[in-house]
């Protein structure tokens, strides 16, 4: 069929989510980038620690929750790297998981999400 896509070629996508400090949000955002990974979107975010503690330990509750569309089989390589920055960059930490994305709707959206920029007709 000319207009259907290899079975094959069809990659499962997850939604991953990085929560890091607000300053830091669009660092992760270039990080998660160079996977290929063509949506993402940054929301505002605020902890929820009590305000004693926040005081006590000089918590930021301004966060950036970063959340973005990847191919199930670059998941552990990203996390992996996430993990790595999280750990070498100054006030870096955050956190990361990726849940499944259970179904997308049309062709073009599929291709787009998953960077499977197939030629129609092939």
């Amino acid at each position: 069929m000319a207009n259907s896509i290899n079975e094959s070629a069809i990659k499962k996508l997850k939604l991953l989510f990085t929560i890091v400090d607000r300053s830091k949000g669009e660092f992760y955002l270039d990080v998660i980038s160079q996977f290929n990974v063509n949506c993402q979107l940054v929301l505002p975010g605020t902890g929820t620690a009590a305000s004693e503690l926040v005081e006590l330990l000089g918590l930021n509750l301004q966060k950036a929750v970063v959340v973005s569309v990847v191919r199930e089989d670059l998941t552990d390589e990203i996390l992996n790297t996430l993990e790595d920055k999280f750990s070498a960059i100054k006030n870096g930490k955050g956190i990361a998981f990726a849940v499944p994305l259970s179904s997308v709707i049309g062709v073009n959206m599929y291709q787009f999400l998953s960077d499977n920029r197939m030629k129609r007709g092939e």
